[in-house]
């Protein structure tokens, strides 16, 4: 029998061990599907269902297959404490065993826990994303190409970086969702469980139509088979029963081979697993020689990041990518790269030739003559926020998406000392000079 290729579960040490007797209580039938029915009936995508679950099931292993109900507070305690310091998980991995145990314990068994969460609560770590520049994104979508069954893949790639979306949300478009005369796709059920739309990209039109002509003459196999279902949210299958056939409900990327549903028995056909296009991309990522530890996510990323770049508000991005507090978007204005410079824009004072007098840094002159000064403070929101205002001897040039509404915003900022640059249009600056 071949052995299983999963992580064994932690043991309790004995020094974190309790000093209760063993219960003969198993969780195993019971309890765990128990808690999948807590979740699934509050809404809980599965994705959290699956994880909470795994949570509840590593937490009962770790001791000794004892009973949630006979274990306490200091239980919980330990097992965090055993995943932080003996099992070395990050921060969030901590936080969401403890949020499940939370949920165990408040929603299952209906014994809260007395928790001190500030105690047990692993303080998250920011994180400065990885972003590809322009070039290096169409270096990896077309090394993809290349690759064998890399056709779909790429396409996937194209819309993560053209519009922002989740591996997920790519993934799960139905071919309604596609809107080619507007130019915008809709990504329903999103994370949060929450719809929005975003930017049907150009330059993917003429490739993603004829996918779909490949994938339409593949619907029309099915069918002729008396397959061509696929599964339906929620209850509509059961209030349109041929709505799964139907070629508007259709997946935009579909998998190769059918499966049986658990629910109805009937053969369907899902999308395209994530791991097909996840391979996909690390393969092309060391194809094309890239350093940067890049994934499907970090075309989401760079998408967010060019945007900033190209002068869009941060507002619009936001909506685009459908955070829910613009604080998780702003973590994209820390890794805007101007003029070819690093981190904030600022030119190291390390230069070529370091004798006295020799290859000596200037301070960079600043070429926005057609400006109007305001004392302004904060230099630092200014730097994050990489709009309209721009700090005299840093060099910082920049093309606006909207002059006025940033010269607003600057003149907000008074009441510390500083001064910042509010500039026109570039052309008109350069013809002032």
């Amino acid at each position: 029998m071949a052995r299983s290729r999963r992580t064994p579960p932690l043991a309790a040490p004995a020094h974190v061990r309790c000093d209760r007797p063993t219960s003969a209580v198993v969780p195993g039938p019971r309890l765990l599907p128990q808690v999948a029915a807590a979740l699934r009936v509050r809404h809980y995508s599965e994705r959290t269902v699956e994880a909470y679950v795994s949570w509840v099931r590593r937490f009962v292993r770790f001791h000794e297959l004892r009973h949630p109900r006979e274990l306490a507070e200091r239980d919980v305690e330990h097992f965090l404490t055993a995943l932080a310091v003996d099992a070395k998980v990050a921060p969030p991995t901590q936080n969401q065993a403890l949020a499940a145990l939370l949920f165990l314990y408040r929603d299952v068994l209906g014994t809260p826990l007395a928790l001190p969460e500030h105690a047990v609560r692993a303080k998250a770590r920011v994180r400065v994303p990885v972003v590809l520049t322009r070039e290096e994104v169409w270096v990896v979508i077309d090394a993809m190409e290349r690759l064998p069954a890399g056709r779909v893949p790429a396409l996937v790639a194209t819309l993560l970086y053209g519009a922002g979306l989740r591996l997920s949300e790519a993934l799960a478009l139905r071919v309604k969702d596609l809107d080619f005369a507007r130019g915008e796709l809709t990504v329903r059920a999103g994370k949060g469980a929450k719809d929005r739309c975003t930017v049907l990209p150009q330059v993917a039109g003429a490739t993603l139509r004829a996918h779909l002509e490949r994938v339409r003459t593949l619907h029309g196999r099915d069918t002729a088979r008396g397959l061509g279902r696929v599964v339906l949210p929620h209850a509509l299958a059961r209030k349109l029963p041929e709505a799964g056939r139907d070629w508007r409900w259709q997946w935009v990327f579909p998998a190769r081979r059918h499966h049986r549903d658990a629910a109805t028995g009937a053969w369907v056909r899902h999308h395209l697993h994530e791991t097909a296009v996840q391979r996909v991309v690390a393969a092309a990522v060391r194809a094309a020689g890239l350093t940067k530890r890049a994934s499907c996510h970090t075309f989401r990323h760079s998408f967010a990041t060019h945007l900033l770049e190209d002068g869009y508000d941060i507002r619009t991005v936001q909506e685009l990518l459908g955070h829910k507090d613009l604080k998780t978007t702003m973590i994209y204005t820390h890794v805007l790269h101007t003029l070819g410079r690093g981190g904030l824009g600022v030119r190291s004072p390390a230069v070529v030739g370091r004798g006295r007098g020799r290859g000596r840094a200037r301070s960079p002159k600043h070429r926005w003559t057609a400006a109007r000064r305001l004392d302004c403070d904060r230099s630092h929101a200014i730097r994050r926020w990489r709009l309209v205002v721009a700090r005299p001897n840093v060099g910082w040039e920049k093309d606006f998406h909207n002059v006025g509404r940033g010269r607003d915003w600057a003149q907000g900022l008074r009441g510390h000392a500083g001064t910042v640059w509010v500039l026109g249009s570039r052309d008109a600056a350069d013809a002032a000079q």
